[in-house]
């Protein structure tokens, strides 16, 4: 199945957030795809074999002294579906090439520092692809949502977090954010699911349920996010996550198209090919 017959504009374009309003995007839709759940898996599949070359030249490239990498940013409300783009879209690549972290509720040590400390300390090394799991956005979300800290204090966030993205990006690191939007339907029926499934009890939080009241103060604070750190150097992209197989779709060909920028080869041997074929075969 060609890539072209599926997709009608590219998925950086489709997804971008410029001019998106949180309050009129559709969870359900899948924006820049033309085709049906069996297209996008079947596409799927094959785009995971393209990641994983790719990510294999990165993890190579670092080996050999690339300080370059990969940030995916996934942020979104429980049940978005982060933890499956982990294990479907990551998980089709070299896990020693893969820096992964996941940032809930601050431990006691972190809340002694700035609320980058535990993020700086997580950022992925030379030839890895990090992922982040929720993010520095928390300290804008919830945060904001929730009243922890003072509008004053929260308010400066969104230049901080400009500032250490735009040197993330300077030092090497090419930063894909994603914010993930299901639908409050959705939402019910994944938690529910999680409730009716022993094997899914480990999941469930009750605090998901109360944090749904929250849903109106969470979309303003979601687009104040996207309006104010929605950068040339980290753009954020916007993905609807009511259907699983399109949001890891969609993930794969964003991480494809950052890995493909970087334009990698195979790294050259540092050593004569030629006098270690011979050394091998006397050996």
């Amino acid at each position: 199945m060609a890539k072209a017959t599926t997709w009608s504009k590219p998925v950086t374009k489709a997804l971008r957030a410029d001019g998106i309003s949180v309050k009129d995007l559709d969870p359900s839709a899948t924006p820049g795809f033309k085709g049906d759940k069996r297209a996008g898996e079947a596409l799927l599949e094959e785009r995971r074999a393209v990641l994983s070359d790719l990510q294999e030249r990165l993890y190579a490239n670092g080996r050999s002294g690339d300080q370059r990498s990969v940030l995916l940013v996934l942020q979104g409300m429980d049940t978005a579906g982060k933890g499956g783009i982990v294990r479907h879209v990551i998980g089709s690549v070299d896990p020693q090439g893969v820096d992964h972290a996941a940032f809930g509720v601050p431990t006691a040590e972190e809340r002694k520092h700035h609320y980058l400390w535990r993020i700086r300390k997580q950022l992925p090394r030379g030839g890895q692809i990090g992922v982040f799991d929720r993010s520095h956005y928390e300290d804008v979300l919830v945060v904001r949502v929730h009243e922890l800290v003072p509008p004053e204090v929260w308010g400066k966030r969104y230049d901080e977090i400009n500032k250490f993205e735009r040197k993330l990006v300077d030092d090497g690191t090419t930063v894909i954010k994603v914010a993930m939007f299901v639908s409050l339907d959705e939402q019910k029926k994944r938690l529910m699911q999680r409730l009716d499934r022993p094997d899914k009890y480990w999941k469930f939080n009750p605090a998901d349920i109360d944090e749904r009241a929250y849903w109106p103060q969470y979309q303003e604070a979601y687009q104040a996010v996207l309006d104010r750190t929605n950068t040339e150097y980290a753009p954020w992209y916007v993905l609807p996550c009511d259907s699983k197989w399109f949001a890891r779709l969609a993930v794969t060909e964003l991480l494809i198209d950052a890995l493909q920028g970087l334009k990698l080869d195979w790294p050259a041997a540092d050593f004569d090919i030629a006098e270690q074929k011979k050394r091998l075969a006397r050996a």
